[in-house]
């Protein structure tokens, strides 16, 4: 696809077609939870800023998908800022997910024990930064570098980010499998937490496997 990138910088229409079909369902997803219905809307915008910067763009197609995640992000905060709302989810979480398989045993655990709109739901409780840094490892499968230079912060940050979220989605999931009556393990307070991506409601999970 780095090829692909160099070609469609070239004025080569049929490889840029080839870079939006690979990146454009796992950007959708992404913006999908940050701005809802008007996610498309936001897509395409931010696919027309990409094609009219593409020529200053330098580097391979996992930095493509960096720039392009940070251009939709950038204009879904855009949105988000003159609409005065927080971020928002609701789609299913398969359309979140797609097929793409988990990429260790944390993730494992904590989003492919359940197949349905409450694992997004679950997502969105989590304090921003962590759910942002699991949505653009999980759902961009950015590495943490690509995914530190979308949110402006270090490598370092977004792993220890991802990292907290899944284990403290894991550990929910994990109550929830519990029998009645059994007690669970407090969550460890979170210092400096951001405010979560959406407001919280209880979310009833279902399809547990």
């Amino acid at each position: 696809m780095s090829e692909q990138v160099k070609a469609a910088q070239n004025g080569d229409e049929a490889a840029f077609g080839a870079l939006f079909r690979a990146v454009q369902p796992g950007l959708l997803r992404y913006l999908r939870v940050l701005v809802g219905a008007e996610a498309e809307d936001v897509a395409s915008e931010a696919w027309l800023q990409i094609a009219r910067d593409l020529g200053s763009f330098r580097g391979d197609f996992d930095g493509f998908r960096g720039w392009a995640a940070t251009i939709g992000r950038n204009r879904a905060m855009d949105l988000l800022r003159a609409q005065r709302r927080r971020p928002v989810s609701g789609v299913p979480v398969e359309d979140l997910l797609g097929d793409r398989p988990a990429a260790d045993d944390t993730e494992g655990a904590a989003l492919a024990a359940v197949d349905t709109t409450a694992a997004l739901a679950l997502i969105a409780t989590l304090p921003r930064d962590q759910a942002e840094a699991v949505l653009l490892r999980v759902v961009m499968d950015l590495d943490a570098e690509t995914a530190a230079r979308v949110l402006g912060k270090r490598a370092g940050a977004v792993r220890m980010a991802s990292h907290r979220g899944l284990r403290k989605l894991a550990g929910r999931l994990e109550g929830r499998r519990r029998p009645a009556g059994t007690a669970a393990a407090a969550e460890p307070p979170e210092k400096n937490s951001s405010q979560g991506v959406t407001p919280t409601t209880a979310p009833t999970l279902k399809g547990m496997r």
